[in-house]
């Protein structure tokens, strides 16, 4: 039995999303949501999880989603961030069917951190789902996620749970963070000065759950164990997933749950993480896992491996160690050393699936 036999193939939605996180909890594996600023990225996403047989989560950010619509676009009222979210999801649904062929192929469309300066982008984006709803009954992104944690816990819950009211009727899953992850991502960082907002109690999980659980089940917690954005020195950072284990302990209690899983959790900062921390996380209940940092460097890496071994060729249009005549144009044409790119991006999301326990789970 894999993921095909619960959900159908494709760009998931509504009750799939759910049925996909409850098989990876039951399963013990999680999903990497990878970052992608343009369609090479999502390709090279698409090709690694085709080949691996797995589902996958694509996700824009807001300054990625306005480097997919093109930086000549202006960003003001975040219309660039619209856009190039919109677009980056129309391209998806576009091209993720034939990455299936033969095997069928399953994908989460995602919109990563939200924070109360960029709700404009978000309304933007669920305004786009609510007339795509009309259309086809379903929504046209799968999840997205509204990041209001350096705000007051009152504001970030209360605000989270309206915005959850307009997912629901579209049955639109919805990830919120509680608690602070550290570092910077696209040019937003927190203060961390306070170590303790690194790390969420289980009260204010549970408050979460009471907020969000009455609207509809479809929404998961980003709960702050430690985590940090990007890359860092061992040390720097004592991540604590042993803290996962603990609220869902605590809120099975409350709710006089069933399940020792009642909540499904999002890791975030995962770049640079132990595989043993991933593995403890995901055993704690973590459905997905985001991945930025690493895949933007290893897409770098193939680009910059290219450039280094083929410098000669990349000096002038015309003339290499071959011959002063010789032309270079198989060299510098852009679909050749951007292919290069993605094929190390490729390889770093493939990892990311293994450490993850995703592979051969279709």
């Amino acid at each position: 039995m894999g993921v095909l036999d619960i959900v159908p193939a494709g760009v998931l939605t509504g009750d799939n999303v759910k049925k996909l996180f409850d098989y990876a909890k039951e399963h013990k594996f999680a999903i990497p949501a990878i970052n992608c600023t343009s369609s090479s990225t999502v390709n090279a996403v698409l090709e690694a999880a085709r080949d691996q047989k797995t589902p996958i989560i694509i996700q824009f950010s807001q300054g990625g989603s306005a480097f997919y619509a093109g930086k000549g676009v202006s960003n003001k009222d975040q219309q660039a961030s619209i856009l190039g979210a919109i677009a980056g999801a129309y391209h998806v649904r576009a091209v993720a069917k034939h990455y299936g062929v033969p095997v069928p192929f399953v994908v989460v469309l995602h919109s990563d951190h939200c924070g109360r300066p960029l709700l404009p982008w978000l309304d933007g984006m669920l305004a786009a789902d609510e007339a795509y709803f009309k259309e086809h009954n379903e929504p046209l992104f799968s999840s997205h996620m509204i990041d209001l944690s350096a705000e007051t816990k009152e504001f970030n819950i209360s605000t989270t749970a309206e915005y959850f009211k307009r997912c629901a009727p579209m049955k639109l899953w919805l990830e919120m963070e509680i608690g602070i992850t550290g570092g910077e991502e696209d040019g937003v960082s927190h203060d961390t000065s306070d170590k303790s907002a690194l790390y969420t109690p289980s009260e204010d999980v549970y408050e979460v759950y009471q907020a969000l659980s009455p609207i509809a089940p479809y929404f998961s917690i980003a709960a702050a164990f430690g985590n940090v954005h990007g890359v860092y020195k061992p040390g720097n950072v004592v991540l604590s997933p042993q803290l996962l284990a603990g609220h869902q302990k605590y809120v099975k209690e409350q709710i006089n749950s069933e399940s020792d899983y009642p909540l499904y959790l999002v890791f975030h900062g995962g770049s640079g993480s132990t595989e043993d921390e991933i593995k403890e996380a995901v055993s704690n209940g973590v459905v997905k896992m985001n991945v930025d940092t690493d895949t933007q460097f290893a897409y770098l890496e193939g680009v910059r491996n290219f450039v280094q071994e083929k410098k000669d060729y990349l000096a002038s249009q015309v003339g290499n160690p071959t011959g002063e005549d010789s032309p270079n144009k198989k060299y510098y044409d852009p679909r050749v050393w951007i292919r290069e790119g993605e094929k190390t991006m490729y390889s770093r999301v493939q990892k990311a699936n293994a450490d993850l326990g995703n592979v051969n789970t279709l």
